[in-house]
């Protein structure tokens, strides 16, 4: 996967990233740890590759009820102004319905499941997210039509 944008088709498309609330609200986090420490660095990265237009930042229905759940009011406004500068917002359908029916089936959390889905349907390259179950339990899934990743592995694979 290339840096900043890749050819489908024979046009030009945006590398397409969902970050989940866990990876949106890591900047926020105590930074007693090392790693935590450095995944915020790296969120806070991915939004500025957004912000310049070398990723595109897709939302999706179930990343703004998550957020709407969040009864801190920073973490919430973090979150309203992370999501705002998603281009692309992931709706639910059937398709999405079913697919997360899938994922539930493979031992994921039913909210977790519908990020994925939703993530899926929204054609991105890569589902970012801080939960080290969830990326174990992503990361062993067949026919997963995006990579799964941790926002210091992201980077990397940017990076590179």
């Amino acid at each position: 996967m290339s840096c900043e944008t890749h050819f489908i088709k024979g046009r030009l498309e945006f590398v397409r990233v969902y970050l989940d609330l866990c990876a949106i609200q890591r900047p926020l986090d105590t930074y007693s740890q090392t790693r935590v420490a450095l995944e915020a660095e790296a969120v806070l990265g991915i939004l500025t590759l957004c912000d310049t237009g070398r990723l595109e930042l897709v939302s999706s229905e179930a990343l703004g009820y998550e957020m709407e759940q969040n009864v801190w009011p920073v973490r919430k406004e973090h979150a309203r102004a992370f999501l705002a500068k998603a281009r692309i917002v992931a709706t639910l359908d059937d398709a999405v319905e079913k697919r997360a029916k899938t994922f539930k089936k493979l031992g994921v959390k039913p909210l977790d499941a519908l990020h994925l889905a939703l993530a899926e349907a929204a054609k991105v390259d890569y589902f970012c997210t801080c939960d080290d179950r969830l990326l174990r339990k992503v990361k062993r899934i067949q026919g997963l039509k995006m990579k799964a990743v941790s926002p210091i592995e992201l980077i990397q694979e940017l990076e590179t």
